[in-house]
């Protein structure tokens, strides 16, 4: 779909829509604390347009950033190194 038909008839520019919802969707906040974030940087928008942002756009933005995180327990960390050298092993 093309994104400016998908934002076409909003008050607010397509980035403006899109870090709202990204932040909603990212870090978990509250419709309120968006407001209050946004309200900061001098963008006076109601929770209520919020809301409606995120139930419109939020879910392709969700599966977005579903997508980049990855799985859980991809990362092998280890707190513990062993390693060996001439057939000894040594710990790190």
């Amino acid at each position: 779909m093309n994104k400016k038909r998908l934002y076409h008839g909003y008050r607010f520019t397509q980035d403006i829509i899109s870090h709202t919802v990204w932040l909603y969707h990212r870090f978990s906040l509250s419709l309120r604390d968006v407001e209050e974030l946004l309200a900061e940087r001098g963008i006076i928008v109601t929770y209520e347009s919020i809301r409606k942002w995120c139930n419109h756009f939020g879910p392709e933005y969700a599966r977005t950033l579903k997508k980049r995180s990855g799985r859980l327990g991809d990362d092998g960390y280890r707190d513990e190194v062993f390693i060996k050298i001439q057939g000894e092993l040594h710990y790190l």
